[in-house]
């Protein structure tokens, strides 16, 4: 018996892995975050799959479902949203199979920053001016951010921030970040991105707040703000230049000479 974590994508159904849709279909019973996976994928279980919401449930009744499970030989698979790298609650799961001696496996999925930049049509990393996304996160109610881990070390470095969880502290982070980043640096904030109802709205650190005023987004959105986001007249990457020489590409000079 094995627990398979899988990263269910960040809403749209069909933004899962072929790996992940296919442990959907195998597994006897099936765990998911109601309140936010995808409920098409659990079109993927078997008919008579054990299937349950875990949106109301405490770390507790989870592990007791692993535990039924786990004595019955059922594997489970487990959805949650998004990739189960960040902001998954993965750990403290992984922590109490660990205790227990329940196997498990983790499969990857699109994370919500991927989902977004998609929305925007927008490459975060541009040559020479960003080269790192920062995903982070400001403190609130589940949990307090580690000290050093600020929004204004963060922004100094010049990276693209992705900063997940934030909208309802949109006006701290306003003030916390307009004095390094300046006034007109470029932001979007991305609700339900890849989802029917997706919402984008964008602007700079001066304006962005009266720009949410107007049109409010209220739920759960990623704020991705960077001179990346609106970049223009960068100098192009060195992967395509006729100029640069690889191995590959001097590999199919080469072939074509032959």
């Amino acid at each position: 018996m094995t627990v398979h974590f899988i990263g269910a994508g960040p809403g749209a159904p069909d933004l899962i892995t072929v790996r992940g849709r296919d442990l959907i279909a195998r597994c006897p019973v099936c765990l998911y975050a109601g309140s936010i996976a995808p409920p098409e994928l659990l079109a993927y279980c078997p008919a008579d799959a054990r299937i349950v919401d875990t949106a109301p449930l405490t770390l507790d009744d989870i592990e007791a479902e692993f535990v039924a499970a786990h004595r019955a030989g059922h594997d489970v698979a487990r959805l949650q949203s998004g990739d189960l790298s960040v902001y998954s609650a993965l750990a403290e799961q992984l922590r109490r199979l660990d205790r227990l001696g329940i196997p498990y496996t983790l499969t990857p999925g699109v994370p919500a920053f991927a989902a977004a930049a998609a929305a925007l049509l927008r490459e975060l990393t541009v040559p020479e001016v960003a080269q790192s996304v920062v995903l982070t996160r400001v403190s609130g109610r589940a949990s307090k951010m580690p000290d050093g881990e600020t929004l204004a070390a963060f922004a100094a470095t010049g990276a693209t921030l992705a900063i997940h969880l934030g909208v309802q502290a949109l006006g701290r982070i306003v003030a916390e970040l307009k004095p390094i980043c300046g006034s007109d640096c470029p932001v979007a904030v991305v609700a339900g991105a890849s989802r029917p109802g997706e919402k984008v709205v964008q602007g700079t650190l001066g304006d962005i707040e009266s720009r949410l005023a107007a049109d409010p987004i209220e739920r759960s959105a990623l704020i991705l703000v960077g001179h990346a986001l609106a970049a223009h007249g960068f100098r192009e990457s060195a992967l395509y230049d006729p100029e640069y020489r690889r191995r590959f590409r001097e590999g199919a000079a080469s072939s074509r000479d032959g």
